[in-house]
């Protein structure tokens, strides 16, 4: 096991799930309950999906093991991943990351456990960010029990695609990559693995976001970045799970703080597998948007409510007006 390797696995329990195997049958209920209890959490997920209703009072109780999953979603809001930074000797800036696919299971609500596959140990991977033109280089290792590939939203050559029947198609376990491009559009993008069925590698856990920063940049914002995602936990082809950054109802128990009157800048990724769309709604203000966020000026301007494709994303730009609830001596 290399170094890089234990920095991101050694610390979980590795799980084997072979299509059609024991091992994935098992891997389809609710990991670690008796199956009494597995149904009764099962049901009491699709319970909480309709509770959870547009006046956001109810919430799941009990709180996940961050230090135990390995990642924080309050973290991963501005968690960006800048790469190593170089110069080629063309002058253009180079940016390089090492990108490794691994099986693990976390926690996605309060004791409920999901046998994902991610990158770098995490759901989402890391948020790979750069500006327009630099060129990028990702080493990518595939510690996991699948093959996988990085698929990349953006311009590139075919060879870099990251599908089955371009470049190197998809890398087997064990095995590993170079994907080399151009950063381009800028906008916000993401990346995922394109191995086949696709569907499954997706809602297993395997994407990331991927933002490209305009060369003039943008206007100065607090920045968040949102992966909607959610979780078939029995494995029946549809959600029992739904989430921002992948832990249920976190944002709930632990709210995003803002100030009255800065601009808040969220890049919103919609990757929820088994469900055609998502939507994003936002309280007691209104926003501007961006689709794709491939351009300077809104694509939609004052709007509250914005409906996403699967792999569609965009740019909400907002300041709130009124202070929320307090905390302390922190006004939300």
């Amino acid at each position: 096991m290399s170094n890089q390797f234990e920095k991101y696995f050694s610390r979980r329990k590795f799980l084997d799930f072979g299509l059609g195997s024991v091992t994935s049958i098992i891997g389809a209920t609710l990991l670690g309950r008796s199956a009494s209890a597995q149904d009764e959490t099962q049901s009491n997920g699709h319970q909480m999906q309709s509770m959870s209703g547009h006046d956001g009072t109810m919430m799941m109780m009990g709180e996940v093991d961050h230090q135990r999953n390995g990642f924080d979603p309050l973290q991963i809001l501005t968690d960006w991943d800048y790469g190593e930074v170089s110069q080629l000797d063309s002058g253009q800036t180079l940016r390089e990351y090492t990108i490794d696919a691994g099986d693990i299971e976390i926690e996605i609500a309060p004791g409920i456990f999901f046998p994902a596959w991610t990158y770098n140990g995490r759901v989402p991977g890391p948020t790979i960010r750069c500006t327009e033109g630099d060129r990028i280089r990702i080493r990518f290792r595939n510690f996991g029990s699948h093959p996988h590939t990085i698929h990349f939203h953006g311009v590139h050559p075919f060879e870099m695609d990251g599908v089955p029947g371009a470049g190197d198609g998809e890398i087997g376990p064990g095995e590993e990559t170079i994907y080399e491009f151009d950063a381009e559009p800028f906008g916000c993008h993401l990346y995922h693995c394109h191995a086949l069925p696709l569907k499954r590698h997706i809602h297993k856990g395997l994407y990331g976001a991927f933002i490209v920063d305009p060369l003039e940049g943008r206007t100065p914002a607090r920045e968040f970045v949102m992966v909607m995602n959610a979780f078939d936990t029995n494995f029946d082809g549809g959600n029992e799970i739904y989430a921002v950054n992948t832990v249920g109802f976190e944002y709930m128990r632990r709210h995003i703080p803002a100030k009255v009157g800065e601009r808040i800048r969220v890049y919103l990724i919609n990757i929820t597998e088994f469900d055609p769309i998502n939507s994003f709604h936002l309280h007691a203000e209104f926003f501007d948007y961006y689709d794709h966020g491939t351009t300077l000026e809104p694509t939609s301007r004052i709007i509250d409510t914005v409906m996403q494709a699967q792999a569609q994303r965009g740019i909400l730009e907002f300041s709130y007006r009124w202070p929320g609830i307090r905390h302390g001596d922190i006004m939300l």
